[in-house]
């Protein structure tokens, strides 16, 4: 069981489950907006997802001058040199892919891409957004597989869904950041509890998750039971647990694999 968790831990540090996170995800909204997902584009969305994430973990390990605090940002400072090689890899197996997905898909990546570029550059400077700044890329890279080329008509509760997925991915990093709180503020690094205080953080959580539960009654009420709405429903409850029992969670960074692992919890749906 120990070697199993190790295993999972060094999946989490260099976000190859956040990657199978995204791949899910899209694998979610393609089977709910009724669009077939291609391999290419699998893999261009996968690589993409690791690319960002990586050079995030890179700078921020490379301009913390001291050994840092967190396991994350020690592991991508010991290995910054092989880890910059498997990116520059990654980059270029990420543009041949590219070239193998359909157009309207590319069309929409090239919109997306700039806002991905101008937050790699001024994310030091987001301070409080910059947890919200992530969700939102990272939710629309999820969509943009099936958004782009869906024939099926969106209705209100399409919006509904994709919003609470937002949401949950905002939850998430924010989260994220909170037990984070110490080990940022002695590495200088910007965060959301850092700059709006941990009790702002808590009412602000405490908002967020109360608003997912109203949205979901509101669409069982109007639309009745889905499985689409059931597992945002899993996903939200299992972060509100890492919420209120944050204490006992943050040994070990349990929390930061629980938090993570909740972007698979729509392969369920997948497979149903």
């Amino acid at each position: 069981m120990r070697a199993i968790l190790q295993l999972y831990r060094y999946i989490n540090i260099l976000s190859i489950d956040i990657v199978a996170g995204a791949i899910i995800g899209a694998l979610f909204f393609g089977k709910m907006l009724q669009v077939e997902i291609k391999t290419f584009g699998l893999i261009a969305l996968g690589l993409s997802v690791w690319i960002i994430y990586t050079t995030d973990h890179l700078r921020d390990a490379k301009k913390i001058r001291h050994q840092a605090s967190t396991e994350r940002h020690r592991f991508h400072q010991k290995y910054f040199r092989a880890l910059v090689w498997f990116l520059g890899l990654a980059i270029v197996l990420d543009a041949v892919a590219i070239f193998y997905i359909r157009r309207q898909v590319f069309e929409g990546g090239l919109m997306l891409l700039p806002m991905v570029a101008l937050y790699l550059v001024v994310q030091q400077y987001l301070r409080f957004l910059k947890e919200f700044v992530i969700a939102v890329l990272y939710t629309c890279g999820v969509l943009l597989l099936s958004i782009t080329i869906t024939s099926v008509d969106m209705t209100r509760m399409h919006y509904v869904i994709i919003f609470q997925f937002g949401l949950i991915a905002w939850i998430n990093l924010i989260l994220f950041s909170w037990f984070d709180y110490v080990y940022d503020e002695r590495d200088e690094q910007n965060s959301f509890v850092i700059i709006i205080g941990e009790r702002g953080t808590c009412a602000f959580l405490y908002l967020l998750f109360v608003l997912i539960f109203l949205l979901t009654l509101g669409l069982i009420l109007i639309a009745g039971l889905s499985v689409p709405v059931v597992i945002l429903f899993m996903m939200t409850a299992t972060l509100f647990l890492i919420f209120l029992f944050r204490a006992r969670l943050a040994r070990n960074d349990l929390y930061r694999m629980i938090g993570d692992a909740v972007f698979l919890f729509p392969l369920v749906y997948l497979i149903a």
